[in-house]
């Protein structure tokens, strides 16, 4: 055997995107880069802000900035600064020794995860959800297991309280949702918050709830509610790599609310996880973010992309929820096998993404982070695909 068995399904389960990546590739050596549309990835194509860009020539330039170790949890001064930011942005104290530097939200999953999950238990998460949970699971030796959402992806609270077990340890929400766009109302919030304290009390064990947020700053005429509003053992989730572009350069956080049960033992135990899996988040990029804290990318851009897919879309017959965040649509697929449907619209030349990767069959996603020639040189060719299966 030439790899860990256990890393065998692992590698099965990646085929289907290593495929759609070769097909890409040979359709743009074939047809030429700009007749190939390809929506498959959430890869941010819209600018960094400036701020960024001059506090990175700042600091590139100062003597004195060290790129060197320091605290595995990261720099002291970016902590502080981000816990008061914290604190204007969600209503709660999150002191700095209860913040974690880390290599983005995918860090930040993979330490909670670890801190907080034995071999064998569950987390929960709400369907459709973001394929990258079940690697993290794998890490932290845990089982994904799925509650379905409504037809328009809200939260089915019936759905959730049925799943949860005594083996239970989490429950793992994204909002803004990646694939659905979908951002969950305040009120949902403390009705999980709610769910949680009697589902704990029940079968004797806390449930942590964690809320992954790195399109927290790419919404649509919303506002995204505190999670430590809604429920005390809860642990935040976060990432530069959407709100500011910086999706190559690793950098997030975790924070854990000191109202937390064991919350001390939680932050120790990621902390270590962090050691473990990486040392210590970026240096660099650690300085750059505690300058431009509360920045974010220009919102307007994906607004508009949005619009006019979604106005393309709609006119040539797909059915969706139009999304209140992020930068996914998923639409229905018009005939039940979504993987057949992803191939009719690579013969248009348009590469998306079956909706059964995120666990719910009969639809596909595609990403709007591509550039507005992308959707307007696609929209012919999403007609022609729904008219080949109708």
């Amino acid at each position: 055997m030439p790899i860990a068995e256990r890393m065998i399904k692992m590698v099965e389960g990646s085929s289907m995107i290593r495929k759609m990546f070769e097909e890409g590739a040979r359709l743009k050596a074939e047809h030429g880069e700009d007749k190939v549309f390809d929506f498959s990835l959430g890869n941010p194509d819209v600018p960094p802000p400036p701020e960024i860009k001059k506090a990175l020539a700042e600091l590139i330039e100062d003597a004195t900035v060290s790129h060197g170790y320091m605290p595995n949890q990261g720099y002291p001064h970016v902590r502080e600064k981000l816990s008061g930011f914290i604190r204007g942005e969600y209503g709660a104290e999150i002191p700095a020794d209860h913040i974690i530097m880390t290599p983005g939200a995918a860090g930040a999953l993979n330490d909670a995860l670890t801190a907080l999950i034995n071999p064998g238990e569950e987390i929960l998460t709400p369907c459709p959800y973001f394929v990258g949970y079940n690697q993290y699971a794998f890490n932290a030796n845990a089982v994904v297991k799925t509650a379905e959402t409504s037809e328009d992806f809200r939260l089915d609270f019936d759905n959730l309280e049925a799943a949860i077990t005594e083996r239970t340890r989490v429950l793992l929400i994204n909002s803004p949702n990646n694939p659905t766009g979908v951002v969950y109302t305040a009120e949902e919030l403390a009705r999980l918050g709610d769910m949680l304290e009697k589902a704990s009390a029940r079968f004797g064990k806390r449930i942590y709830l964690i809320s992954d947020e790195p399109y927290r700053k790419i919404v649509y005429d919303v506002e995204v509610p505190s999670i430590f509003q809604a429920y005390p053992h809860s642990l935040l989730v976060n990432s530069y790599s959407k709100e500011l572009s910086l999706a190559g350069e690793r950098i997030g956080y975790l924070a854990v609310n000191p109202a937390a049960e064991d919350a001390r033992q939680v932050v120790a135990a990621a902390a270590v996880s962090n050691t473990m899996f990486y040392v210590n988040a970026p240096s660099l990029f650690q300085l750059a973010i505690a300058r431009v804290l509360g920045v974010s990318v220009d919102v307007s851009i994906y607004r508009r992309r949005r619009d006019t897919l979604c106005k393309g879309l709609r006119s040539a017959g797909y059915e969706f929820v139009e999304p209140e965040g992020a930068f996914y649509l998923f639409p229905r697929t018009p005939i039940p096998d979504d993987v057949e449907f992803c191939r009719v619209l690579m013969e248009e030349l348009i590469l998306a993404v079956p909706g059964s990767g995120f666990g719910r069959g009969g639809h596909f996603r595609i990403s709007y982070a591509v550039p507005d020639r992308a959707i307007s040189g696609s929209l012919e060719g999403f007609k022609r695909a729904i008219e080949k299966v109708k």
